[in-house]
């Protein structure tokens, strides 16, 4: 009895999430236009591609603004992508999906920003493409002469 119960739990659980996998690739972000981010670009063009900015002020009589935003996926490869989830459903009853949905939700875009300054007639002056570099994280090491003397 308690071996039907499960079986049917499996069962009934990949009937559920079968697909998922498939409606996650077709829904990934879009893919932004950053080649189009050149010197003399209106304003009105950058907040059409990229979104509202997060940060806009004035700095030294110029428009300061930074752009953030998830760096997507053509429609091209969204589409490839959701039909080989859903031919490797069927070919797997369903199975597929137990790789099929991580994979997706680890694939999701980039996060990028931008750093762009305008002029005064709000066209691009400058940008640059903002990134954080990490150091190697160090671990610490104590001693144990060093934790004797902690503890005394």
């Amino acid at each position: 009895m308690f071996k039907k119960l499960v079986i049917t739990g499996v069962a009934v659980t990949m009937l559920m999430n079968a697909g998922c996998s498939v409606v996650m690739a077709s829904k990934q972000p879009s893919k932004k236009n950053t080649t189009m981010l050149n010197a003399g670009i209106p304003r009105s063009l950058v907040v059409a591609e990229f979104g509202a900015p997060v940060i806009s002020e004035i700095k030294e009589g110029k428009r300061y603004e930074i752009y953030t935003f998830v760096q997507g996926y053509s429609t091209a490869s969204k589409v490839g992508r959701a039909f080989w989830h859903g031919a490797a459903d069927v070919a797997t009853v369903g199975l597929w999906e137990i790789i099929g949905t991580p994979t997706e939700t680890v694939f999701n875009g980039k996060k990028m920003s931008y750093e762009i300054f305008f002029d005064q007639n709000d066209n691009v002056e400058s940008y640059k493409l903002l990134t954080l570099e990490q150091p190697a994280v160090k671990q610490a090491t104590i001693k144990n002469d060093d934790v004797m003397s902690i503890v005394q």
